[in-house]
């Protein structure tokens, strides 16, 4: 192994417009739709709709600052240049522990997927079993990593696309269901857009942010792209498209067919629609697809956190054997390290109560709005800063400086519903912990380095 070498470039175009499809479509859609559907009825289209066109200008801006500099492997590196090495501390590590939760719960869910089709199976071994599969994939190549995401996301593709087609059919044909006629006019005619008010809908961002989660990781892949100048554009341009498409399409055509209070939150509507054309494996049909998708959020979680240790290495701000490669340019004790706490948690997650686990998963909510957020701040430092390099640039964030205070605002209101809601309130007394207790490390670290420093000083 060796320090000496950077990160391969084995990703190929299909494997990142795939990635970017994959980031942008979570679980919560496919199981928690139901709740959200509930909670806001048709507004949370405009809900979906508003959030991804946010996140899109957030994308720019990544987009912008990676392709300022084809030396950034991620946006950490971007942070350390722009807000310092302390910024850069925090933002790393609560990006590994962003990452790290959502594994965390994933890796912990496959097991409960695969005990519906096989009930007496300990959960605790397909989940094993998925972990170790999926860390010897991320070991092996790079370009492996790609091809298994490739595959996981075009799952996901193919269920909302089968989904929306077999949806717009029955809605066209008018086919009748438990709670009428399908028809598009189904999505007013029910106490029109807000039928809960504006609160309902307020309430709603909390579950829509969170389905988002991940959308920055084609962020991460700059590094070990083979042609990002062209690559990312192209990933971040579509992903207004793509939200269309696979979140407001998908509950719009789900909403036509069943009035949105038909709609039960506890289920999977995805279940509910493929069940009523008579398809009677709908329900493992969409179990097999939250099972892919429950492994490609795992599998995201082993690369990017690996990738972001390895960044972290870089600027000495973890051990400096993270950030030794294998010959196949992989940072292999990286990836081995994070795939061990992503295993510890799984064994706790069994051992320890789960309202633990959803305080945990509360706060990764609040550390990525805080990611984003940072993201969006250094784009504005980078612009202030480094205008002849800005002004170079092919790639350019529109509408700065004014959407970046939208975006900052966005957050800000994000924020202020989370602690409206009881189950999340509670995360956002205990986040500032988090965020306090890597200060205290870092200014351990940092004193500790500097008193390794000055003794090298006094030897020579």
């Amino acid at each position: 192994m060796s320090e000496n070498q950077n990160l391969s470039r084995g990703l190929k175009n299909r494997h990142v417009q795939l990635l970017a499809i994959g980031g942008a479509i979570g679980t919560g859609l496919f199981l928690g739709s139901g709740r959200s559907i509930h909670l806001a009825g048709p507004s949370i289209l405009f809900a979906y709709a508003i959030t991804g066109i946010i996140l899109f200008f957030v994308m720019r801006a990544l987009g912008e600052l990676l392709l300022s500099n084809l030396n950034y492997h991620s946006f950490v590196e971007f942070v350390y240049d722009y807000l310092g090495e302390g910024a850069a501390f925090i933002t790393g590590w609560t990006y590994w522990f962003c990452w790290i939760s959502l594994a965390m719960a994933d890796v912990a869910a496959t097991g409960l997927y695969v005990q519906y089709w096989i009930p007496n199976v300990p959960r605790w071994v397909p989940s094993l079993i998925v972990l170790v599969i999926l860390l010897i994939m991320n070991l092996t190549a790079v370009k492996l990593f790609g091809e298994m995401e490739f595959w996981f996301a075009l799952i996901k593709v193919v269920a909302i696309l089968a989904l929306i087609i077999v949806g717009t059919f029955m809605i066209i044909k008018g086919f009748s269901t438990n709670a009428g006629a399908s028809s598009f006019s189904n999505l007013w005619r029910h106490g029109g857009w807000l039928p809960n008010g504006a609160n309902g809908f307020i309430l709603s961002f909390q579950m829509v942010v969170f389905a988002f989660t991940g959308i920055e990781l084609v962020g991460l892949t700059a590094g070990e792209t083979e042609n990002p100048e062209h690559v990312i554009p192209r990933a971040i341009n579509n992903i207004p498209i793509r939200i269309i498409i696979f979140y407001v399409g998908a509950l719009a055509v789900i909403m036509g067919i069943y009035p949105w209070n038909s709609i039960n939150p506890a289920k999977s509507p995805f279940v509910q629609v493929f069940a009523s054309v008579g398809i009677a494996a709908a329900a493992s049909i969409v179990n097999f697809v939250v099972l892919t998708s429950a492994a490609s959020a795992c599998n995201s979680g082993i690369f990017s956190t690996s990738r972001m240790v390895y960044s972290l290495a870089k600027e000495n701000n973890a051990p400096g054997s993270m950030k030794k490669l294998t010959s196949n340019h992989i940072p292999c004790n990286a990836a081995i390290f994070s795939a061990a706490v992503i295993l510890i948690a799984v064994i706790l997650n069994y051992i320890m109560p789960g309202e633990v686990f959803v305080l945990i998963t509360s706060i990764s909510t609040f550390c990525y709005i805080y990611i984003w957020a940072i993201i969006v701040i250094c784009h504005m430092k980078y612009r202030k800063t480094k205008p002849e390099l800005a002004a170079n640039n092919k790639f350019k964030m529109p509408l700065y400086p004014i959407m970046n205070y939208i975006i900052l605002a966005f957050f800000a209101f994000v924020i202020v519903t989370l602690a409206l809601n009881n189950e999340t309130r509670v995360a956002l007394f205990v986040t500032p912990v988090w965020f306090i207790m890597l200060g205290v490390i870092y200014k351990v670290f940092k004193s500790k380095k500097k008193t390794e420093e000055d003794g090298k000083r006094n030897l020579a």
